[in-house]
C-alpha cells in the first residue's frame, strides 16, 4: 500500500531568460529542472514550453519550438512524463504532444481529442485523460500512442488520480461529485458527492483523498477542502473556508505525502493532520502580481510559482526554498501555467 501511494503523490504532484538556438540537444535539457506549460494567449496558437535548470539556475524559453522548429500548439495545459516520455496536453488544439524529456523532440502527436486537460497514467500501458467540453474520458494507449476508447462520465473532467485499481475524477466546472472509474474495467463503479466545483486534488500519505472545492465562480458557496477515504469512497472530513470570498486553487502536496499547498491570495501551507483552514500566508502574492499555479520538488520542496501577470504579456516563474524564502525570478513564456518535474538529481 506504501509503494502505491507514494506513485500516487508523485503522479499527482506530479510545473535571466535566455532562448536556446542552434542544436536543440544543449547542455541544459540532460539535467534536472521543472518544465512550465506557457498556454499562450487563446486562439493565437502561441503556446510554448520553457524548462528551468537546476544545473544552470536559468529558464530557457520556446524549447519545444527549438528542438522541433514548429510552435507547440494553442493553449497547452499540462504535462506528465513517464519513462522516457513526456505528455503535453494541448487544450484547444485537441491534441497530445509526445516528446522526448531529454532532446525535447517529438515523438509523435496523438489527435482527435475533446479539450484535453489533465493525463493520469493507469500503468505502464494505459492512461486516462480528461476532457473540459467532453462527458468521456478518453483511455490512451502508451503503447500505440492513439486513443484506444472512451469511458462516458456523462460530464466533464478536469484533475485525474489514480491508488490501486480505482482512478478518481473530478467533474469541476459546475459539478460537485468525484467520479470513481476501476482501471481494471474502464467503467464508472461510484461517485462521491462533494463541494461546488472539486477543481484539484491529491493524495495524502496515508492514501486519503483531498479535494479542494473552489466553491463556484459566482462564489455562492463556501470553499472546502474534503478529505475521502479510499477503502470506503466516503467523505470522512470537510474543511470549511470562512469566507465565500475566498477563491482557492492548484492544491498540491510534498514529497513526504504530509505537506498541502494551495493558492488563495498567495500561496497557503496546511499540514495533512490539520483540523482547521490556515489563517496566515506562507508565501505573500506582491501587488501587480497573479499567482496561477504552483508545483512542490517530491525531492527539496522547493515551492515553484507561476505569476501570469495580466494573461497577455509573458509571465514569471518565481522559486521559494521549503521554507517560503525567495530564491529567483525569471521571465517565461505568455501565461506561465502548470508545471512538471524531471527529477535525475539528489538534493
Amino acid at each position: 500500500m506504501k509503494n502505491i501511494v507514494k506513485l500516487a503523490i508523485l503522479l499527482l504532484a506530479v510545473a535571466g531568460c535566455s532562448k536556446p538556438s542552434g542544436n536543440p540537444n544543449l547542455n541544459y535539457s540532460f539535467g534536472g529542472g521543472v518544465f512550465i506549460v506557457d498556454e499562450g494567449n487563446f486562439k493565437s496558437g502561441n503556446g510554448s514550453l520553457s524548462f528551468y535548470s537546476y544545473d544552470s539556475s536559468k529558464i530557457f524559453n520556446d524549447v519545444f519550438l527549438s528542438a522541433n522548429n514548429r510552435p507547440l500548439g494553442d493553449v497547452p495545459n499540462a504535462m506528465a512524463i513517464k519513462g522516457d516520455q513526456a505528455y503535453i496536453m494541448v487544450n484547444n488544439s485537441g491534441k497530445i504532444e509526445v516528446i522526448n524529456p531529454t532532446t525535447l523532440k517529438s515523438v509523435t502527436t496523438i489527435t482527435g481529442l475533446i479539450s484535453p486537460r489533465n493525463i493520469s497514467f493507469v500503468n505502464d500501458y494505459k492512461a486516462y485523460v480528461s476532457s473540459l467540453y467532453s462527458d468521456s474520458v478518453a483511455i490512451i494507449n502508451l503503447t500505440t500512442k492513439s486513443i484506444s476508447g472512451y469511458i462516458n462520465i456523462r460530464r466533464t473532467s478536469e484533475t485525474i488520480g489514480v491508488i490501486g485499481s480505482n482512478a478518481y475524477i473530478s467533474n469541476w466546472t459546475g459539478g460537485h461529485e468525484i467520479m470513481v472509474i476501476s482501471t481494471l474495467s474502464d467503467k464508472v463503479i461510484d461517485s462521491i458527492v462533494v463541494g461546488k466545483e472539486p477543481e484539484s486534488m491529491v493524495f495524502d500519505r496515508n492514501g486519503i483523498l483531498w479535494v479542494l472545492c473552489n466553491g463556484g465562480y459566482d462564489r455562492q458557496t463556501f470553499a472546502e477542502l474534503d478529505q475521502i477515504n479510499t477503502a470506503t469512497n466516503s467523505v470522512i472530513k470537510k474543511l470549511v473556508f470562512p469566507t465565500k470570498e475566498a477563491s482557492p486553487s492548484c492544491l498540491k502536496i510534498d514529497g513526504t505525502g504530509q505537506t498541502l499547498y494551495y493558492i488563495d491570495n498567495g500561496v497557503r501551507q496546511i499540514d495533512f493532520a490539520a483540523t482547521e483552514i490556515p489563517s496566515t500566508t506562507f508565501i505573500i502574492q506582491q501587488p501587480g502580481q497573479y499567482f496561477y499555479k504552483i508545483e512542490i520538488n517530491p525531492i527539496n520542496s522547493d515551492v515553484f510559482i507561476t505569476d501570469a501577470v495580466d494573461f497577455i504579456q509573458p509571465g514569471y516563474l518565481l522559486l521559494y526554498d521549503r521554507t517560503g524564502k525567495f530564491v529567483t525570478k525569471q521571465k517565461a513564456g505568455i501565461i506561465p501555467g502548470s508545471m512538471c518535474f524531471k527529477l535525475i538529481f539528489n538534493s
